[in-house]
């Protein structure tokens, strides 16, 4: 029985570590894919701002843009793998 028990503990925590989260893959490859132009002009704001010593710039619409479009994208591709 309690070789049974562990096995059991065993074989659950093994299939814990093979699981992977879709939504993670589905939102990188929007932002690799249809949302690379929203990816270019955030990464070209970060790069203007980190640049500067002073300034009071920040990249907060791009970022929103970005996240809107990424959201937009993979929220109809995650809900499909919704049980």
């Amino acid at each position: 029985k309690m070789l049974e028990v562990f096995y059991l503990k065993f074989v659950l925590q093994e299939d814990e570590e093979d699981l992977v989260d879709p939504a993670a893959e589905i939102k990188e490859g929007c932002a690799e894919g249809s949302c690379s132009d929203a990816k270019a002009k955030l990464d070209t704001c970060n790069d203007r701002v980190n640049g500067k010593s002073k300034t009071s710039e920040t990249c907060f619409e791009e970022i929103l843009d970005f996240y809107h479009c990424v959201d937009h994208c993979a929220a109809p591709k995650i809900f499909h793998h919704v049980k």
